[in-house]
């Protein structure tokens, strides 16, 4: 197979997006996209391209198409309602000082 009909048939498979956790990590992170042919295939490409180092722990694929995201020129409808509910911004509570950082 050469190098023009193997770079065409990995663009036609599907495109995965990739979240790895990392061993000091709590939460997935969002490392990269691929494509491949399905989600065990995803997960086992990703393992080589995005773990190399043995840095995760776990690891999601999600296909791309499966995501949505809010839009760049809805961001003040979509979040600056919450600047008006300052219950949500807590910053006239006064925090013992055994309490630490929260």
């Amino acid at each position: 197979m050469s190098q023009a009909t193997n770079t065409k048939a990995l663009s036609e498979w599907p495109l995965w997006e990739v979240f790895v956790r990392s061993k000091q990590g709590l939460e997935h992170k969002h490392c990269g996209s691929l494509h491949a042919s399905d989600a065990q295939h995803a997960l086992q490409m990703a393992r080589d391209v995005y773990t190399r180092r043995q840095e995760g722990v776990s690891i999601w694929v999600v296909p791309s198409n499966h995501i949505t995201a809010s839009a760049p020129e809805d961001k003040a409808e979509f979040f600056e309602p919450a600047s008006d509910k300052i219950y949500r911004h807590p910053t006239f509570y006064t925090i013992p000082d055994e309490v630490g950082h929260m």
